[in-house]
């Protein structure tokens, strides 16, 4: 009996197969409707596909028109065709504002979006476009299942929205140790972050970090120029320490301070020589 069971299994497999064949070269629709929900039950989402791919223009406007839509855009989320589904559920939201499924397709369009950010050092432009996706998600729909999960996401793709702006500037502090153009880079970029990410984990390294660029932009400067920028050097240690008193890069910046002084000293001393 086991040696039948192979065949057997096999068998209906094949029937299957060919009874999936015959519908897809059927110009009748109803019966395409009626497997590729029973394919879409199943889990079976590539042979579903075909099939909703098939039959979803020629049930635009017909009561079944609403559910074969939801249904595509789905099973090209389950297929992991993120591009495909966020354009498809974004279709679908346009097309049945008044759905009951209106908030799990938003949820699944931005998490479609989500699915397509990069890491953080490359573009991120699906990145920016999946937190527009999310942040209308979660001030839509508040009271959503959805809600916690989208706003997990949400969290994730601002860290990571973060770390971009965070590397660039410390990028350009580390190429610019002694290149005058690339420390000015560096000290906007890490300006630019401290502004526009006032809460991120980043930011104790970033005023850290300023403090290092300012002060080599300073050494690196004319003369006439260095005792001004030395003294924003100055100004950018007061402020790691006044935002963060026990800060892990104290020693770093005790030191830089030292170099700060040391070079404001030779002003002030060539200052009192000329006063006499």
């Amino acid at each position: 009996m086991r040696r039948f069971i192979p065949v057997l299994i096999l068998a209906i497999v094949l029937g299957s197969c060919n009874e999936y064949q015959k519908v897809l070269k059927n110009e009748d629709i109803k019966p395409k409707y009626e497997m590729a929900q029973k394919f879409y039950e199943a889990k079976d989402f590539k042979r579903a596909l075909r099939l909703f791919e098939q039959i979803a223009p020629k049930y635009v406007g017909k009561p079944q028109g609403e559910r074969v839509m939801f249904f595509l855009a789905n099973s090209y989320f389950q297929r992991k065709d993120f591009n495909m589904a966020g354009y498809q559920f974004e279709r679908f939201i346009k097309s049945y504002p008044k759905s009951d499924k209106l908030a799990e397709a938003a949820f699944l369009g931005a998490t479609s979006y989500y699915k397509l950010s990069p890491k953080y050092s490359l573009d991120q432009t699906d990145t920016e476009k999946a937190l527009l996706k999310l942040q209308n998600f979660i001030n839509t729909y508040p009271d959503s299942e959805f809600f916690d999960e989208a706003n997990k996401m949400a969290v994730e793709l601002t860290t990571k929205k973060e770390r971009k702006a965070f590397e660039i500037g410390k990028q350009f502090n580390k190429l610019g140790e002694f290149n005058y153009d690339v420390l000015r880079s560096a000290v906007a970029s890490l300006d630019n972050f401290v502004t526009d990410y006032p809460g991120s984990i980043y930011r104790e390294e970033a005023l850290y970090l300023k403090i290092e660029a300012t002060t080599n932009l300073a050494l690196n400067s004319f003369e006439v120029l260095q005792k001004e920028r030395l003294q924003t050097a100055k100004e950018a240690y007061n402020n790691l320490f006044k935002q963060f008193p026990e800060t892990q890069f104290a020693e770093k910046a005790n030191r830089l301070l030292e170099t700060i002084e040391k070079n404001l000293n030779k002003f002030s001393e060539v200052e009192t020589s000329e006063a006499k």
